[in-house]
């Protein structure tokens, strides 16, 4: 938490679902960070969502945003495999950018960035490991990434999502395969690589 509290403006949207800090704790946590972790996969555009009482309060609700992937029926970039994920290279360094001012230039890793693609099972097995799409995806993304690094964003480290990704959510270590755990799955050792 960079100033020891939530951002004002949440403070007046979310009220009193927010924990209160006392003042021990805000100093405590303020800069307590030692870098800023994001992910960055696609954006969207965004309009002022309908303050109504009829909308329940929620998480989903309190930012009183209303997200779309188009605009004017024209896609923000190209669609992926997900049905959330539209390829937007420059929203990495629009990102960069926004977070370098906003957060008094802080030190920067992009911890998780990645595209999914539709499975439509006629690739060959060297077409697949070509992997064109996931080559064009990061380049474009490399060079807005670049872009924001010769703008003097601090950024000392980027990540790719990859396939072991969805296994460490969706699975426990035992229930990996052995190659992809490193280890013996049937006595639930594990290696991590």
């Amino acid at each position: 938490m960079a100033s020891g509290d939530y951002p004002d403006n949440m403070r007046s949207l979310v009220g009193n679902r927010l924990p209160k800090f006392s003042q021990d704790q805000s100093i405590a946590v303020k800069g307590s960070f030692d870098f800023l972790g994001l992910n960055y996969y696609s954006a969207a555009y965004a309009a002022n969502a309908s303050t109504s009482n009829s909308v329940p309060t929620s998480y989903l609700t309190d930012s009183r945003v209303t997200l779309t992937s188009q605009r004017n029926g024209v896609p923000i970039g190209p669609k992926s495999g997900s049905d959330w994920l539209y390829v937007y290279p420059r929203g990495i360094q629009d990102m960069l950018l926004y977070v370098k001012a906003r957060y008094n230039d802080q030190t920067i890793y992009i911890i998780e960035n990645g595209v999914s693609e539709i499975d439509n099972g006629t690739l060959t097995l060297e077409e697949a490991l070509r992997d064109d799409l996931r080559i064009d995806y990061h380049c474009r993304h490399f060079y807005f990434f670049q872009r924001a690094i010769q703008e003097s964003v601090k950024v000392k480290g980027y990540f790719t999502w990859s396939l072991l990704d969805n296994f460490r959510r969706r699975s426990s270590p035992a229930t990996l395969p052995e190659a992809v755990a490193g280890g013996d799955a049937d006595k639930q050792i594990v290696r991590r690589r």
